[in-house]
């Protein structure tokens, strides 16, 4: 191929692109309907988890819940089955391979199979890097992003057998940026980033196109993690940061879109 063709080739690219974009900008996105899937959202005693059960539970989906606090998703479980959902609660420690496999296979017989996950379960400990033991160090990417793999590997095989599903990574804007004080949540959060867009190109390689996946990272969100944090432990500037709690936009989940908030 000359060169003349090639840039030729070039420029219609580019132009396909700039008027692909300009469809998508003034083109309203059309929303996936999540009425009768079977999702599955980890950490859902509180917080984000708590919320994206709420709003899924308004749109008719049938609900597995997970959470290490037995009281506080068993209340989300109630909250959830008020708006006429179907609920199963669970108590699962995250941070447990064998635990997490063992309820896997749980939620698939009293639930079924999953066709949305939501990778939401999460650790912090907001303190200085010398005053972090090595089992808080452990810990976190254990929740944060090990518990990523582990879930995922048991449920993705129904999903590829059908090529059918949607992956959500619920990571944090600390995976683009850093932030003095949260070095073991920041690297964890890094690599759960990294695990979505790996995933991501690996299921577009296997021709799985319909298993979507999504990464969202919020910004600060009052989780209960970093409630009334001390200025022992955090600048004033992150303490009136995290402060400013903002709140969750379920928009961003179900409507295919990484959103950093």
């Amino acid at each position: 191929m000359n060169l003349a063709l090639e840039l030729l080739l070039l420029l219609v690219t580019i132009l396909y692109s700039y008027v692909e974009a300009l469809v998508s900008l003034f083109t309203p996105r059309r929303r996936k309907s999540v009425a009768g899937e079977v999702v599955l959202v980890t950490g859902a005693g509180h917080g984000i988890g708590r919320l994206t059960a709420h709003e899924f539970a308004k749109r008719r989906s049938k609900l597995g819940l997970w959470d290490i606090n037995k009281v506080l998703v068993e209340e989300t479980a109630a909250e959830c089955r008020k708006h006429g959902a179907t609920v199963h609660a669970f108590v699962v420690d995250c941070s447990n391979r064998q635990e997490i496999y063992n309820s896997v296979n749980q939620v698939k017989k009293e639930v079924g199979d999953m066709t949305i996950l939501v990778n939401n379960a999460g650790m912090i400990y907001p303190v200085d890097l010398l005053s972090t033991t090595d089992k808080e160090i452990t810990k976190t990417f254990e929740v944060n992003i090990l518990g990523h793999f582990w879930i995922t590997k048991a449920l993705l095989p129904s999903m590829m057998k059908r090529n059918y599903g949607h992956i959500v990574t619920v990571a944090s804007v600390c995976g683009h940026v850093v932030i003095p004080y949260f070095i073991p949540y920041c690297s964890s959060k890094f690599d759960a980033l990294g695990f979505h867009r790996a995933l991501t190109e690996e299921l577009a390689v296997l021709g799985k196109t319909d298993i979507k996946t999504l990464c969202l990272c919020p910004v600060f969100v009052n989780t209960g993690f970093t409630k009334n944090p001390s200025t022992g432990f955090l600048p004033e500037r992150a303490l009136a940061a995290i402060n400013r709690v903002q709140d969750v936009q379920f928009e961003s989940v179900v409507g295919h879109k990484t959103k950093m908030k």
